[in-house]
């Protein structure tokens, strides 16, 4: 059972346009995430366990069909996967092209006793290959990357084990792309700021209860 909440919005999420450095398309789109995800594995917020997707047809839009697919090794190798991602293809729409890929695992965050816990979702790690590609990004859920719980009470300890890793690999996913990745939408429950998350309104010492959507 998780020790977290999870929020059903983003707490936070940074975003690559990677336009100018790559090109657009399933093979690169796959590489990236290969890629990143060996950044996030390195830091300890993601070994990846499957990629996701949902599939759209041109000129239609979604169709309502997701596919999963498992990484048993906790790696992927990104040279076979377009053949096995175009591969799942449903039968019924033979010219669908997959949209967002979703790549999710397991990720690795401290408690205020600094024991290590393993969380499903930790970082969710998402790239779109289609014509509005290239395009990456990273979100996280849980209240352990701010300076302030969901209750709005302040934890400074999870907050120095976490958020620093996390502003970590942001960083070193810029450096490895060659873009710096830029805040994404705000939500109910908060919002990038530069490689962390931005500190919310405080009233009397305390950050606002964001329970009632929890």
């Amino acid at each position: 059972m998780s020790l977290l909440m999870r929020a059903p919005e983003e707490v936070a999420s940074w975003e690559w346009d990677l336009k100018r450095v790559i090109p657009s398309g399933l093979q690169p789109a796959l590489e990236t995430a290969a890629r990143m995800a060996a950044v996030l594995t390195e830091h300890g917020l993601l070994a990846p366990s499957s990629l996701e997707w949902d599939w759209f047809v041109v000129g239609k839009g979604g169709i309502g069909v997701w596919t999963r697919l498992s990484l048993p090794s906790g790696t992927f190798d990104s040279s076979d996967l377009p053949q096995r991602v175009l591969q799942c293809r449903p039968a019924g729409f033979p010219t669908a092209e997959p949209a967002d890929i979703l790549v999710a695992g397991y990720g690795e965050w401290f408690d205020a006793e600094d024991r290590a816990h393993r969380e499903r979702g930790l970082v969710e790690l998402t790239v779109t290959p289609d014509e509005l590609g290239p395009f990456a990004q990273l979100s996280v859920y849980h209240d352990i990357w701010s300076g302030y719980d969901f209750r709005g009470h302040p934890h400074p300890e999870l907050h120095q084990r976490n958020a620093p890793r996390l502003a970590a690999v942001l960083r070193a996913l810029d450096e490895m792309l060659g873009v710096a990745c830029e805040p994404g939408e705000l939500t109910y429950f908060g919002r990038a700021e530069g490689h962390g998350v931005a500190a919310p309104e405080l009233i009397d010492g305390l950050g606002p209860d964001l329970t009632d959507r929890l």
